[in-house]
């Protein structure tokens, strides 16, 4: 697929070593296959003597040229990240980036060259170190940590920018940088435009640009997924494309004709199992509320909710060692999990969302507001806005949504990593809470969590469920619920007051 775009250059980042220095020759080897020659670029790699990526794979920089004016193109990759969670071969080194970037664009520059673009594996907030600590440097192109960078356009339909596109800072010569970054996962792609005066940057504007199709999915007032049909879809698409950051996409018959003899692998690949089920796990958003498709959830989850929800987030903290609690949102998960045999396929379906895990310090004050105003959304609705209501591990609380707004949490209590007693929040301790990259933007009325200094850990959304149960099959056990004592909802007494470990028959169990 990247041959039949033909990039004019490519850098190598952290996940390219996953597999060694062999996987990435291979993947290099392919990559330059066919008429399309992609230059592949890192100023900091440095090969071992005996790497397959010896003989010319990656070079420092390339030079090209547009309009009689020649470019040159820096490559970085970032070091710590690359040596502790890949596997670059042994011997194969990573140097430090900031003396590799400059010790190259001080090359490009003795070779005359004055236009110089840096593309860069490293993290934004790296980038803006990158442009204040260098000469010489014009554009930072970035990477690896899925920043979409924006204005109040993209603010007003829902997204979080991390800064604006492009970004501005100025470099050691007193010249200015920009900076910018498309996001993640090819949901966007970059446009910038930048003008030069005698080498020197004077002026640089653009936006990310994200490609719609015409198929939009929403979630109906019974919380089920749906697709827009007729004028709804026109009136959506004419909407959205008059605004710079969305394109309608027309589709390439031969990118699909590629993903077509892939998509043929990617079915049996789903269909792997990773472990069973020792009986059904129970999906709900709230306790009892009757979405569960299999008989007997909704009495299960009656008192304390979702099964498989809570097993996510016992996950979270399972994967992220240094946090104490785990909050997510219930309707981040969309399925009952039944009893038998669990696929990748199933947990794709569970988990449909292109999330990534983060954590951040919070005082037990912001962490019961954050509840609040998650059962606010929860409950001060009547258009099915029920994916709010909050599942967390390590934190247990009851729950009355009878009572007017502050007052619906009562007799919070923390259990770190449930490795201990449960003992009474205390509003002005810092705990460390991980939750998913879509809650920590404050979405979902998760108000409080856009307040906190995130560390993006880069775990895909996915990843802790699936690693919980591979290491409970590799121990031969199957994945059952978790002991009453860890659910989050000690006691739920719905907004009509009936309380459910009463009444087994509350009549607004269907919300």
């Amino acid at each position: 697929m990247m041959n039949r775009i033909c990039f004019d250059a490519f850098t190598v980042g952290n996940h390219e070593f996953d597999d060694g220095d062999s996987g990435l020759a291979d993947f290099l080897s392919d990559l330059n296959s066919s008429d399309c020659i992609t230059p592949v670029l890192s100023a900091n790699i440095v090969p071992a003597p005996t790497s397959p990526l010896q003989g010319g794979y990656i070079q420092p920089y390339v030079i090209t040229e547009r309009g009689g004016v020649e470019i040159a193109i820096v490559g970085s990759t970032t070091k710590r990240k690359t040596e502790v969670s890949s596997q670059p071969d042994a011997g194969t080194t990573l140097l430090e980036e900031l003396p590799a970037l400059q010790s190259t664009i001080d090359e490009v520059v003795g070779l005359g060259v004055e236009h110089i673009i840096l593309l860069t594996h490293s993290q934004y907030d790296v980038d803006l170190t990158f442009a204040t600590g260098l000469t010489g440097v014009d554009v930072i192109v970035g990477g690896d940590s899925h920043s979409l960078l924006g204005d109040s356009t993209l603010t007003d339909l829902g997204f979080t920018p991390d800064g604006p596109y492009p970004t501005m800072a100025t470099n050691l010569d007193g010249n200015p940088v920009c900076i910018v970054q498309a996001w993640e996962n090819t949901h966007a792609f970059g446009a910038l435009h930048v003008n030069f005066s005698e080498g020197t940057v004077t002026s640089c504007h653009g936006n990310a640009i994200m490609p719609i199709d015409n198929r939009f999915e929403y979630e109906d007032s019974d919380g089920e997924d749906k697709f827009l049909a007729g004028t709804d879809v026109t009136t959506i698409v004419e909407d959205l494309t008059s605004e710079d950051e969305f394109v309608h996409a027309i589709e390439d018959q031969i990118a699909l004709d590629h993903i077509a003899t892939f998509d043929a692998q990617v079915g049996p690949a789903l269909a792997r199992v990773i472990g069973t089920a020792s009986v059904p796990l129970c999906y709900e958003r709230s306790p009892g509320q009757g979405r569960s498709s299999i008989d007997g959830c909704t009495a299960s989850t009656y008192q304390h909710g979702s099964d498989i929800t809570t097993i996510f987030v016992k996950s979270m903290i399972d994967a992220i060692g240094s946090a104490d609690i785990a909050i997510q949102n219930g309707g981040g998960l969309r399925i009952d999990i039944p009893s038998g045999d669990i696929t990748l396929d199933d947990i794709y379906t569970l988990l449909p969302y292109s999330n990534t895990i983060v954590e951040g310090d919070m005082t037990g004050q912001a962490i019961i507001a954050v509840l609040e105003n998650a059962i606010s959304n929860f409950e001060d609705t009547t258009d099915g806005r029920t994916g709010s209501y909050p599942y967390a591990y390590g934190l247990r609380f009851d729950v009355d949504a009878s009572q007017t707004f502050g007052s619906r949490i009562s007799n919070v209590e923390v259990n770190s990593r449930v490795a201990g007693n449960w003992t009474p929040i205390d509003l002005n301790a810092t705990y460390r809470v991980v939750t998913n990259s879509f809650t920590a933007g404050g979405r979902d009325n998760y108000i409080e969590f856009a307040d906190v200094t995130w560390n993006n850990t880069y775990t895909e959304y996915r990843d802790p469920l699936m690693r919980y149960i591979e290491n409970l099959t590799s121990l031969g056990q199957s994945v059952a619920p978790l002991s009453e004592d860890v659910y989050s909802t000690k006691s739920f007494i719905d907004r009509n007051g009936c309380n459910h470990a009463i009444d087994l028959n509350c009549a607004s169990i269907n919300y």
